[in-house]
């Protein structure tokens, strides 16, 4: 379906591709496609819905310039799938065993050990995670970075022990059934209390840097780095250090699913083609309209004709598996999920723990006021979502939940 509307009250246009944008968002997308270092147009998609300075569900193309608050503090926050050599009779009447399993095998949730950031965390973290990050970790990679910017590692940021963990909120591991009855593992998750530490120190370094200018932007969130500055060099390098470390979160994780899957089964955990491995919290360099840019996707996927996507709904919906088409107008990207349609608050007092046993009924999930903010109706519609975005991705896969763990 092409672009639903046009917004030019900016200095460039936004392009959305949803049908339902309320005024928060709409004025967002305004104040971001007003800012004089944006390039050709802002692009929303289908599930968009407001942020911080700017609306989740939006690609920000960017000259000389970068938006630490649009990245936002989830840095590499996205998924990862992978397709088993199981159909569904081969699970069998496990589902609650799996689910049990894997919330045994995945730290997850929040944890009593202090601190903000110290959620779900490793107590003993695993030799293989110990041994990454030996060698990858942000001290070992970023050194000139940290002597930049002392002040952006405390003694309250967790680093490996986040290695391989979920985290809370929208976060999530499931067992689902494609069309075909074959059977999948999908996750979702980002860079854990690290990445929020880069980017809320990012945040507030913009912040600082513009001094007296800030009060010239129409959102102080939309403080940005520029580019050629120390600071500007540091965020790039620190946002490509914490999507790897997002990359390798999610690979961990998807080691210790399968194998808890082949405790509970009996049997070793195969898994057919590659993985699915997609961001949708990002900022790169790429080429558009034969210029070299920084693309912003915040709560968007990149989607180029090579590019696989994930695009999942609801604890008790669908998930999408996508092709790529590479459509210029949202600069190759498209939609990262359902979307929210209310805030967590309002699901709480809008909904009773009777609705969320209905809509996620048939699931082996959990049930209790812990995750009645991410019952199913606290979204939007994956189908209309899906429906919205026909120019931008080619469904390959429909799944269907059958387990699911909420951090």
């Amino acid at each position: 379906m092409p672009i639903y509307e046009m917004i030019h009250t900016g200095r460039v246009p936004v392009y959305v591709y949803a049908d339902d944008l309320d005024q928060t968002s709409r004025q967002q997308l305004m104040n971001v496609a007003a800012l004089p270092f944006i390039f050709d147009h802002v692009a929303a998609m289908p599930d968009v819905h407001a942020g911080l300075g700017a609306v989740i569900g939006s690609v920000i193309p960017t000259e000389k310039a970068v938006i630490p608050a649009a990245v936002g503090v989830d840095i590499g926050c996205g998924m990862q799938a992978v397709k088993l050599a199981l159909r569904a009779d081969d699970l069998g009447t496990h589902a609650e065993d799996l689910q049990a399993a894997i919330e045994q095998a995945v730290p997850h949730g929040r944890t009593d050990q202090g601190g903000p950031n110290d959620r779900g965390a490793w107590h003993t973290i695993p030799g293989p995670i110990l041994a990454y990050w030996a060698q990858f970790g942000i001290e070992q990679r970023l050194p000139q970075v940290l002597n930049h910017q002392p002040k952006l590692l405390h003694n309250r940021v967790n680093t490996a022990r986040h290695l391989g963990t979920l985290g809370t909120g929208n976060h999530f591991i499931e067992i689902c059934l494609d069309e075909a009855q074959q059977v999948w593992v999908v996750l979702h998750s980002g860079s854990r209390g690290i990445g929020n530490r880069i980017g809320t120190f990012f945040i507030d370094l913009a912040r600082q840097e513009m001094g007296a200018r800030l009060k010239q932007l129409p959102d102080p969130d939309l403080a940005h780095l520029q580019e050629g500055s120390v600071s500007f060099q540091d965020y790039v390098q620190c946002v490509a250090w914490a999507q790897e470390y997002a990359r390798a979160n999610r690979r961990f994780m998807m080691t210790a699913v399968l194998q808890a899957m082949a405790t509970v089964l009996g049997r070793p955990m195969r898994g057919v083609g590659d993985p699915i491995d997609c961001h949708h919290n990002t900022m790169e360099r790429e080429e558009h309209g034969n210029r070299s840019v920084w693309v912003t996707r915040k709560g968007a996927i990149r989607a180029r004709k090579t590019d696989f996507g994930i695009i999942p709904g609801s604890m008790g919906a669908k998930t999408y598996i996508v092709r790529g088409k590479g459509n210029p107008e949202t600069f190759c990207s498209c939609a990262h999920g359902a979307g929210r349609k209310m805030s967590r608050h309002e699901a709480t007092r809008r909904f009773k723990m009777a609705d969320l046993e209905r809509q996620t009924a048939g699931i082996a999930c959990r049930k209790d006021t812990g995750v009645l903010d991410e019952i199913p109706s606290a979204y939007k519609d994956i189908d209309k979502v899906m429906a919205r975005q026909s120019d931008l991705v080619e469904v390959l896969h429909v799944l269907k939940q059958v387990v699911c763990v909420k951090g």
